[in-house]
């Protein structure tokens, strides 16, 4: 049982990184609940889509908070807007595609552990202007099979 709720101050597990050409950042670490859950934040530009994937470990909430975003779930397609929600279950295809021109989102993981891996998978931002640097999508596809997470497909296109 946690026995006090954790603060949503910046600290250096908060500080946002490169993920997949856009930025995300650690809002509430699984330690932070006893691993039940994590959440993270996603602001992609235009066109940010990652391949299709399976979390074999965990459910995911999609909150889209800024902009529009396509979600695919299984052979569905969802269009959200802000204050929508989308629901990822464990075990089902599923990607997203960013239709705006960007789109920020918050994510909730449960169990926690997911986002061990995209931390391990970051590049930290020094500078809010930064362009995304260069990624080797390989080594991170390769990286998730320790996280039960694999690729199924390419990424979904505008």
């Amino acid at each position: 049982m946690i026995k006090s709720f954790p603060g949503f101050e910046a600290t250096s597990d908060t500080e946002p990184f490169w993920f997949l050409g856009g930025q995300a950042r650690i809002v509430l670490p699984g330690r932070a609940t006893g691993d039940a859950m994590s959440v993270m934040e996603f602001s992609d530009p235009i066109g940010h889509a990652p391949p299709h994937h399976v979390h074999e470990n965990e459910e995911e909430l999609w909150f889209v908070l800024d902009g529009e975003v396509s979600f695919f779930v299984g052979d569905k397609r969802h269009d959200l807007t802000p204050g929508q929600v989308a629901f990822g279950p464990r075990g089902v295809p599923h990607s997203y595609l960013v239709r705006s021109e960007g789109a920020r989102l918050a994510v909730v993981f449960s169990p926690a552990g997911i986002e061990e891996w995209f931390r391990s998978n970051g590049v930290p931002v020094t500078d809010a202007r930064d362009i995304p640097p260069a990624f080797d999508l390989g080594s991170i596809v390769g990286s998730a099979e320790a996280f039960k997470l694999r690729v199924t497909g390419p990424p979904p296109t505008l």
